[in-house]
């Protein structure tokens, strides 16, 4: 049993942390061993028909483009940015892969460690608890989607659902979070034994969670730098001064005023929502919150600056006094 945790485990972060082009992953049973909880054939189709064209058409999406070179990560967590063939292709693709792993007949299944046992009751109470509301999650997801148990940024357990092939690592996603169990909810994934019957499905696929996998995905996602990422990321504010800023102060640097004449009372704007907003827990010092308001009051001297068509030499040190300031501010949110 040593042997095939530590496999998984390797697999899991060779596959998460690797570039393209993507393969797709072996089952670690024979298609029957599932039975009679999911049958043989469902699993041949769902792997070498669904995942292989989740796979397939990732490749052809990424094929002679910069995102040859990005990991898995990388393509999910700026989802928003993606195309709609990269987004719900990679997304199909990591799902799937994660499904696999978690999944062994009863015989082959491993224990749960004591670190997963005591974050579930400390946060579910009782497993049966755990198992309801990921039951709920996916009997009451309309449609075709996924439903999760996520490790939160935070470090905490978390049950949440996602659509299509969307998952929580992605920012188009309210809960975010790195998945440690996955629930397929596509009809593909249950209709030949189960037709429409989705929760006769859910209730049995509790029978081949290997929770020994499941904990250690557990422990992987609590050292994960990619739990960072995701809260640097999912703060939208700070994104959306940093767009701005960035495209008028760039051009600025080249003595080109035009985006920051046009844009000054949006970076206003964008400073002032900054501030307010709420700021990670892991950000919540007092120095970013004195530097926040640091960054509006500059925005709002730029501001004026520009409308009293003040000198281009001047609006350059302006800009160039928030630029630094913002640095700051995300200097303070590195460590």
């Amino acid at each position: 049993m040593k042997s095939s945790f530590l496999s998984v485990f390797v697999f899991l972060f060779s596959f998460y942390a690797s570039a393209q082009p993507f393969t797709l992953p072996s089952l670690r049973f024979e298609y029957s061993a599932y039975e009679p909880h999911i049958d043989a054939q469902t699993m041949e189709i769902h792997l070498t028909k669904h995942h292989q064209g989740y796979v397939n058409n990732l490749n052809k999406a990424i094929n002679g483009t910069k995102l040859e070179t990005y990991s898995m990560n990388q393509l999910l967590l700026n989802a928003s940015m993606r195309s709609d063939m990269v987004r719900n292709n990679a997304g199909g693709h990591y799902n799937h892969s994660l499904f696999w792993q978690i999944l062994a007949p009863e015989a082959k299944q491993g224990n749960m460690t004591d670190e997963l046992k005591n974050a579930i009751d400390k946060e579910f109470k009782l497993m049966d608890s755990l198992k309801s509301k990921l039951g709920t999650a996916a009997a009451k997801h309309f449609g075709s989607g996924w439903a999760w148990l996520i490790v939160t940024p935070d470090k905490k357990l978390k049950v949440t659902s996602t659509s299509n092939q969307d998952n929580p690592i992605m920012d188009v996603v309210k809960d975010r979070g790195i998945p440690i169990l996955g629930v397929d909810v596509w009809e593909h994934a249950y209709y030949l034994k189960y037709q429409n019957k989705r929760a006769d499905y859910l209730n049995n696929i509790w029978n081949l969670i290997d929770w020994q996998i499941v904990s250690a995905n557990y422990i992987a996602a609590l050292n994960d730098p990619l739990l960072k990422e995701i809260e640097d990321d999912s703060w939208p504010e700070i994104k959306d001064f940093h767009k701005v800023m960035a495209q008028t102060f760039h051009p600025a640097e080249k003595d080109d005023f035009i985006p920051l004449q046009a844009r000054s009372g949006e970076m206003r704007a964008k400073s002032l929502l900054l501030y307010e907003s709420v700021i990670p827990s892991r950000y919540q010092k007092p120095e970013v919150k004195a530097n926040l308001l640091k960054l509006v009051k500059e925005c709002e001297e730029l501001d004026k600056l520009v409308k009293k068509n003040a000198k281009k030499i001047v609006l350059k040190a302006k800009i160039i006094q928030a630029h630094d300031t913002f640095h700051v501010i995300q200097g303070l949110c590195k460590d």
